[in-house]
């Protein structure tokens, strides 16, 4: 099976990943069908084999001489090292050992998996190398000239997040604390990372595993060696088994299928299944119709497009949308408060065994970790939920607008503080960056380019004449100090906070986006710095007024009854399933209930979207109650709203 796909001149090619599940297979040797237990059982042997591969070969070179000569590229001899991370081990001379009989391609998984992680751990320890040596006076507040040392010493650090830097500085705060002195790398600071059950079939061959479509649509077969006992002696005591595999439609039928990775969770096999397809190519430069997006608190994401014509006009399409997460961010922050107790009680129930195991409240801590994983868990969950429903819905309102790029704020480096322990610690915790890799994922598929632009007053200035705004509490308000309301004394212009963002943000990056370039590190497109001669053309023109017919009186006026009939659809809803032929809808609410769900009476509108999955559906969650109880999105409002065809507002006498 080719690995390669046919691409067009204005094509490209993308890889993605979706996970799947192995629940049943069949040995090719005798036709026995393996149930899903014994599926995952000789599959976890299989993990428990790599996984000790792993742990001493980790624990052998976790040090910097090994690491810095892995990341170098080049062996003893000066010849470059391979891409691959098993083969670059081998040339090193890095083998592993099992005690059982394992072949070639066992090996290989297990120095791939280390090789990975070795690499890994070099950005990790530059950066600790380079706070050590220039470790301020104050670590909790460093001078200017301190900061500009420390990016002077880390790779790559002029465009470094800052809050990468306080981190890593706080970490090194605490083990001097403790050790009373500097740790000597990060090899010291941190132990040797977590080795994980999973076995990396993209590091083997036809030997060991092989993928390929089903005759049926929309399923796949893998097919691997795994062992018949936990510890096996010989090579007879590995047979091949078939697993099928039911594709998520997600993939196209003409995407090429990639070895997975298999892990074992919650006594199941899952599988990352990886595969490349053609999609359209994305650009840096000649955008016309832009998409902006501004973050905000409780409004996640505020969203809206503008037009650049050929004259350089920018004007605006539409009020834009918003995407409001209030009741999806107090439940995260429920969570975060449930967890920081529950790490202060196990603090103290370490403190209080002092490692003795035959501690009367030994039991109560261990139980106590397992609570503290499974809410960090639902932590990772409804982030990750709430991070894909956000770019999903992004990525959909630029491909309504026919937008060929997003410009999205470049917030990696904001530190929220001045606004209280509480609303600084909710500010620092939004998932932006997920948000964004996520926007960028599948605004690939559209060949959508996705550019992150400064983010230096794009609420502070007038979209319309970049004069600083004032800011009011409401509309109705206009001498109260607030936060959301914006009016400019210059220009006569008001409206949303988050509004007038969203239109700085996308016309800074149209005047800008000759200077879109690409990360070195990540490929991301980015506009490092703004240019005061392209800013003061970043103004968005207001919209024309519209010219209203002729309305002067040419006869007398046509009579009306002054009992007007109701207002009635001109043709009868269309029968369903369990209704009667002519029965009226019913609306956006059940009409039989007393009272709509809790959720259902913050923020809500006729366009609210509905819960996206079947298997969790709290309390709450009906028709109009929204994802995750609270996330509302409001429709693309691009270019005037349609007429309304299916009712007379006026009499029918």
């Amino acid at each position: 099976m080719s690995r390669k796909i046919p691409l067009a001149d204005d094509e490209t090619s993308r890889t993605a990943c979706v996970r799947a599940a192995l629940r049943t297979a069949v040995e090719e040797k005798t036709g026995e069908i393996l149930s899903s237990s014994v599926l995952t059982e000789r599959a976890g042997w299989c993990a428990d084999l790599v996984s000790g591969m792993v742990a001493d070969l980790m624990t052998t070179h976790w040090n910097t001489t090994d690491v810095d000569v892995l990341a170098t590229g080049e062996d003893a001899g000066g010849r470059k090292l391979p891409s691959n991370a098993w083969m670059a081990l081998r040339r090193l001379g890095w083998t592993a050992t099992s005690p059982v009989k394992v072949n070639d391609r066992v090996v290989r998984m297990a120095q791939e998996q280390a090789g990975r992680a070795l690499r890994s751990a070099k950005w990790r320890a530059d950066l600790t190398a380079a706070v050590i040596a220039t470790w301020p006076a104050d670590p909790g507040k460093r001078t200017p000239e301190e900061w500009d040392a420390v990016r002077e010493a880390v790779p790559g650090g002029e465009f470094m997040p800052s809050s990468l830097i306080k981190s890593r500085t706080r970490q090194i705060a605490a083990f001097t604390t403790k050790n009373r002195r500097l740790p000597a790398d990060v090899f010291e600071l941190e132990p040797a990372p977590r080795i994980a059950r999973m076995l990396l079939l993209a590091a083997c061959d036809g030997q060991q595993a092989t993928i390929e479509r089903a005759d049926e649509p929309g399923r796949a077969l893998l097919r691997l060696q795994l062992p018949t006992r936990p510890d096996p002696r010989s090579y007879a005591d590995w047979t091949w088994v078939a697993c099928p595999i039911a594709l998520p439609p997600t993939i196209p039928a003409n995407a090429v299928l990639h070895l997975p990775t298999l892990r074992i969770t919650d006594n199941r096999v899952r599988a990352d299944l990886a595969y490349t397809h053609p999609v359209p190519k994305t650009h840096r430069t000649g955008h016309t119709i832009a998409l902006g997006v501004d973050w905000g608190l409780n409004t996640l994401l505020s969203a809206g497009a503008v037009r650049l014509d050929g004259n350089g006009m920018i004007t605006a399409l539409g009020s834009g949308g918003q995407y409001r997460a209030a009741g999806v961010l107090a439940k995260q922050h429920r969570l975060r408060r449930l967890s920081e107790k529950l790490h202060a009680k196990a603090d103290q129930y370490q403190k209080l065994t002092a490692g003795n195991d035959q501690h009367p409240l030994t039991g109560k801590h261990a139980a106590l970790r397992d609570e503290i994983r499974s809410v960090s868990d639902r932590r990772s969950n409804l982030n990750d939920a709430q991070a894909w429903s956000a770019a999903r819905w992004a990525v959909d309102q630029a491909i309504t607008a026919g937008a060929s790029v997003i410009y999205v704020e470049d917030l990696r480096s904001m530190e929220a503080r001045g606004m209280g322990r509480t609303m600084n610690t909710r500010l620092s915790q939004q998932v932006r960056g997920q948000i964004v890799d996520r926007m960028r994922h599948l605004a690939a598929e559209a060949g959508i380019a996705v550019v992150t632009v400064p983010a230096r007053n794009t609420s502070k200035l007038c979209p319309r004449c970049l004069v600083p705004l004032r800011h009011r509490k409401a509309p109705d308000r206009p001498t109260t100090p607030g936060w959301k309301w914006a009016i400019c004394g210059s220009c006569g212009y008001q409206g949303d906070r988050d509004t007038g963002a969203w239109q700085r943000i996308a016309a800074r990056g149209l005047t800008h986006r000759a200077k879109t370039v690409a990360d070195r590190a990540s490929g991301q497109m980015v506009i490092r710095s703004v240019a005061a001669a392209l800013e003061a053309r970043a103004v968005v023109a207001p919209a024309t007024a519209k010219t209203s017919r002729d309305r002067s009186k040419t006869g007398p006026t046509r009579h009306r009854t002054t009992r007007p009939a109701p207002r009635r659809r001109r043709a009868p809803s269309p029968m369903g399933l369990h209704r009667s032929v002519g029965q009226r809808p019913e609306g956006h609410a059940h009409t039989d209930r007393t009272r709509l769900p809790r959720a259902a009476h913050r923020h809500q509108g006729v366009t609210t979207i509905s819960t996206p999955t079947r298997r969790h559906r709290p309390h709450g969650t009906a028709l109009g109650a929204g994802f995750h109880l609270h996330a509302h999105a409001t429709p693309p409002r691009w270019e005037d709203p349609a007429p309304d065809t299916m009712s007379d507002m006026g009499s029918l006498s």
